[in-house]
């Protein structure tokens, strides 16, 4: 592969603190996204923003409003994520599908593939840009439009259940599932939109936990601890 798009969970940024940044959780995944890098392989970063704010958990607001701080949580998100993977060693840029006067640059595929051939690390914040849709939405939109090889998911969670392992001991994890099957069963990957969008556009995506160590450059090879969804 010589191009992927990592989405990173928001909250699995956090740590164990739940909120936030844990700087080490950071610098950890800077140091295995850099030896990609180095191999040669383009990333692309796509970053939710559960560690500060979810739009849909508020039942007090506006939903466009609440999804509108929500954008600004993954911005945020990508701006703290950038400066340390510039303190490993690696060139950064930041795209966002709005203006954020001088902190990230409008998105375009030209401008994103002008980064990846300067060896950057491209951040897409801002989600799409719009309510409504998820980070998740924003990863395979961004993911397809940038001709992205594969997404790597890295979450909280290692892979994909056929129940929610946290409610359910029993849940057992599926070593490949299609992602027909991903949306037949609502399967919690992603969201359905984005499932959606992976099964028309063919996206395939690995699913691991974060946490694990080396879980990131383990995905890239295949050697993992997680899901394969396959087109």
């Amino acid at each position: 592969m010589s191009r992927v798009l990592l989405k990173l969970s928001g909250e699995a940024l956090a740590g164990d603190k739940k909120t936030g940044f844990d700087e080490a959780t950071c610098i950890r995944v800077a140091k295995q996204v850099k030896k990609l890098v180095d191999d040669g392989v383009q990333v692309g970063i796509v970053i939710g923003g559960g560690n500060f704010w979810r739009g849909r958990s508020s039942e007090n607001m506006d939903r466009s409003k609440a999804d509108q701080i929500g954008m600004l949580a993954t911005v945020m998100n990508c701006i703290y994520v950038s400066e340390i993977f510039r303190s490993q060693g690696m060139q950064t840029n930041i795209l966002t599908p709005f203006e954020v006067g001088s902190f990230t640059k409008l998105y375009s595929k030209d401008r994103a593939n002008k980064y990846f051939a300067k060896n950057m690390v491209v951040f897409f914040a801002g989600g799409t840009g719009h309510p409504y849709f998820s980070t998740d939405t924003a990863t395979v939109l961004r993911a397809v439009e940038i001709e992205s090889d594969m997404i790597l998911l890295a979450k909280a969670v290692d892979g994909i259940y056929n129940d929610d392992p946290k409610k359910n001991p029993d849940a057992k994890r599926y070593d490949e599932v299609s992602i027909q099957e991903v949306i037949d069963k609502q399967l919690a990957a992603m969201d359905l939109t984005a499932s959606i969008m992976c099964m028309e556009n063919k996206m395939p995506m690995r699913v691991f936990a974060l946490d694990e160590e080396d879980s990131i450059v383990k995905a890239m090879s295949g050697s993992f601890n997680g899901t394969t969804v396959t087109v």
